[in-house]
């Protein structure tokens, strides 16, 4: 029973969760600057947001499973569906079971600021199962990048500060950019590692239609100006000087950063990746002190 527990804490990709934590911690502490943290709602959105980043994971396991994308030549962690851990209808299954975690706390979160949030909710559901279904999936057409920037970087931050007293602040909108542009850098990391089996299987990723090499210069682009978002940007809008705490997770980004720099390849891209989340969520965590102590 137990090892069944661990298949499924493995399909959510745990060290893609710092995605979905981390615009909710900036965007709720950028909200609650001018009128306190409102607890409630912002336990709710972090349990929006982390469904439904469960919930992609769970569908990219389902699709790219029954699809054939995921074989046993990939170089990533095993994917349950295409390893024969779990059958395709149960992973569905849970793929809806994550999306009603997350429409039961975004409908309580609606009822308690604006009914408008069922709106970008409903985006959101239909948006994640576009990502690696239907039968032009955007991940496999280059595309997954604006997803990832839009959802769990502009939305998940601007929502989350819009939450908390129904206003989102400058500094609100140039946090959501940093960590946009960090979530991307994971995304682009996971691809560039998979490059040479998702060509294989046919899924034209950015960094397959790219190519490796402007892959890599890419992923160093979006570090470079998230962090400096980050550092720079979002104290300069929020006219406190608190933010530039978030310099202090600067040096995590040097052991992704001269991994794919590199030249590393397959397996030896996973602490790139694991690197990625911890960076992003130590921006995070930094930025939304600064927030509130400003």
């Amino acid at each position: 029973m137990a090892r069944h527990g661990q298949v499924w804490v493995e399909a959510a990709r745990p060290r893609t969760l710092p995605a979905s934590a981390a615009p909710v911690l900036v965007g709720t502490a950028a909200g609650a600057v001018d009128g306190g943290l409102v607890w409630s709602r912002f336990l709710l959105a972090l349990v929006v947001a982390l469904s439904v980043q469960i919930a992609v994971n769970y569908a990219n396991d389902y699709f790219d499973g029954v699809r054939g994308v995921d074989t046993v030549t990939r170089a990533g962690p095993r994917r349950a569906v295409a390893s024969g851990l779990v059958p395709p209808k149960r992973m569905l299954a849970a793929v809806f079971v994550a999306i009603g975690v997350a429409g039961a706390a975004g409908l309580v979160l609606a009822a308690m600021v604006s009914w408008w949030l069922l709106v970008v909710g409903l985006g959101s559901f239909v948006a994640l199962l576009g990502y690696s279904g239907g039968p032009r999936p955007y991940a496999s057409a280059g595309l997954g990048e604006i997803f990832v920037f839009l959802f769990f970087g502009l939305v998940a931050t601007a929502g989350s500060a819009y939450v908390q007293h129904r206003h989102v602040p400058a500094s609100g909108w140039v946090a959501a950019t940093a960590t946009g542009l960090l979530a991307v850098a994971i995304l682009v990391v996971n691809n560039l590692r998979d490059v040479p089996t998702d060509a294989v299987a046919g899924k034209r990723t950015l960094a397959v239609r790219i190519g490796e090499s402007r892959t890599r210069a890419l992923f160093v682009g979006l570090i470079g100006v998230g962090l400096l978002l980050a550092v720079v940007g979002v104290p300069l809008a929020a006219r406190s000087a608190w933010p530039l705490l978030a310099v202090l997770a600067v040096p995590l980004a040097r052991e992704p950063v001269d991994a794919v720099r590199g030249g590393g390849v397959g397996r030896a891209l996973i602490p790139a990746l694991g690197g990625v989340g911890r960076l992003e969520l130590a921006v995070a965590v930094l930025l939304a002190a600064g927030l509130l102590l400003s």
